[in-house]
């Protein structure tokens, strides 16, 4: 269930929710709240053999499944920046280019809340230098050539549709 749904009082004045609907419009004091997709991006990282990284998800939503390095984007930041950022955290490494693949949609169900998500994917390369995941976030990390990827085992539906979009550009 959207977060907004079950918001039981306006966050401006307290004043209860006669109705759970999306945007919020309160009659108490005309407060009118929008519940827009947050942003995630995700990097399809190559190497020269071709093989892809993987992480292996560490917590749920998806534990265990294949997951993209990357992350949620920070308010005031830019979708590369924040692909950047969360490379930099998960798995150590300097992307030394970024390539816009595509776009798409996504639920993120987190302590019980469903978020809506516009994860936004990229094609990436390395800088050399050695990995090392954050235990954290990332339970490991896998090298893949494309036909051994299951996209059973991919976490999320985005990031399946993402794959195709992906797999659709390779020579």
């Amino acid at each position: 269930m959207p977060w907004m749904t079950i918001a039981a009082y306006c966050p401006r004045c307290a004043a209860p929710r006669a109705d759970r609907a999306i945007p919020l419009r309160c009659p108490a004091c005309g407060l009118v709240l929008f519940c827009n997709a947050a942003v995630g991006v995700g990097a399809f990282i190559a190497d020269a053999s071709g093989r892809v990284l993987f992480t292996v998800r560490a917590k749920d939503p998806g534990k265990g499944l294949l997951g993209l390095p990357g992350g949620f984007v920070d308010a005031g930041e830019s979708a590369e920046d924040a692909l950047r950022r969360e490379v930099r955290e998960e798995i150590g490494g300097t992307l030394t280019a970024i390539r816009y693949l595509c776009s798409s949609p996504n639920r993120y169900l987190y302590a019980g809340v469903d978020y809506d998500v516009l994860d936004v994917f990229f094609a990436a390369t390395l800088a050399p230098g050695e990995l090392q995941t954050d235990a954290d976030e990332i339970a490991g990390m896998r090298w893949l050539h494309p036909a051994e990827v299951d996209p059973a085992q991919i976490a999320f539906p985005s990031m399946r549709a993402a794959w195709q979009v992906y797999l659709s550009g390779l020579p």
